[in-house]
């Protein structure tokens, strides 16, 4: 609340709302304290519906074990889950919702422990920067969902959250192809191996590969990746290699050329396509003056300032 409104209030109104809380916090300890464990439990599923859901949970952990194996056992520990979930304590959430099938592998709310529990994994998943491993439990519990409730209406609510988490964990494979491709050849002898740049192009194929159904954006700045990284290593081969990988990097080009006809990076692909036929044709020889040799650090800048323009428009 505003210290303004504060200050504008009727003074009746805030001791009336000050004589509520104190009341609902008087009730909510004698429930507490209360050994009637049937009132606990209807107290808590009336604190879930309106609202309080903390509170709830808490009071769902406390019965769990008094209530285990009686009528409400079963929904108490679904109940205790979905109170962490709306609290938004995803961790705890995910825990109990495993808890329950586990415990109800038949029970009436094991779709939903199945579903939810996925949903808090993926609640909770990390910033593409960091270790993955969660996102990864993710994407299993929902495919372990799908596979034990093939008939279920929320099947494609769960393949979309494992394409939107299987688009984490391909775009920390390209942040990962990017680093190799920005070092370059700064750390060992690009001439004798060009290290980075070949770290860049399998990493960046194996994320092809491996996520088929990544979003087509992810899977373009891959393949265009690739193509860049290819081109820099024909460029930096010793002679005897040379012919061999700009081949490569003309086949690459083919590749992304008919999966991208009208990629913006298209230019790019071109001008890389084009230099790479002139030094096949020469069987390989690149002239030192050569000033036909596409600069892609212009193409990048040009693609930035196009999106610049786009984003003042």
């Amino acid at each position: 609340m505003r210290p303004d409104m504060c200050k504008s209030s009727n003074p009746l109104l805030l001791l009336l709302s000050a004589i509520f809380l104190t009341a609902s916090c008087s009730e909510y300890t004698a429930v507490l304290k209360s050994n009637d464990y049937e009132y606990r439990y209807e107290a808590a599923k009336t604190l879930y519906a309106e609202g309080h859901y903390r509170q709830a949970a808490e009071l769902f952990g406390m019965l769990l074990a008094p209530l285990k194996g009686t009528i409400y056992g079963e929904e108490c520990l679904y109940m205790l889950g979905e109170s962490n979930l709306k609290a938004k304590d995803y961790e705890s959430a995910a825990m109990f919702f495993k808890k329950y099938y586990q415990s109800y592998p038949k029970g009436h709310y094991m779709e939903l422990a199945r579903y939810n529990s996925g949903y808090a994994l993926y609640k909770q998943t990390p910033d593409v920067r960091l270790d993955q491993t969660s996102t990864m439990e993710a994407i299993t519990e929902f495919q372990n969902f799908m596979d034990y409730c093939p008939g279920t209406s929320l099947m494609q609510q769960a393949q979309d959250i494992i394409y939107a988490l299987q688009d984490k964990l391909v775009e920390k494979e390209l942040l990962s192809a990017k680093l190799y491709y920005d070092l370059g050849d700064y750390i060992g002898n690009a001439t004798y191996g060009g290290s980075n740049y070949s770290a860049c192009v399998v990493t960046a194929q194996n994320a092809l590969k491996d996520y088929p159904y990544a979003s087509a954006a992810l899977r373009e700045e891959l393949a265009i990746l690739s193509l860049r990284a290819k081109y820099h290593l024909a460029r930096k081969s010793v002679e005897e290699r040379r012919m061999e990988r700009f081949r490569d990097t003309i086949d690459e080009y083919y590749a992304f050329a008919n999966d991208y006809p009208e990629s913006r990076y298209l230019k790019e692909a071109n001008s890389i396509f084009e230099y790479s036929e002139r030094i096949v044709e020469r069987k390989g020889i690149i002239l030192q003056d050569d000033d036909n040799a596409p600069d892609l650090k212009t193409f990048k800048a040009e693609q930035t300032d196009k999106k610049h323009n786009k984003a003042q428009q």
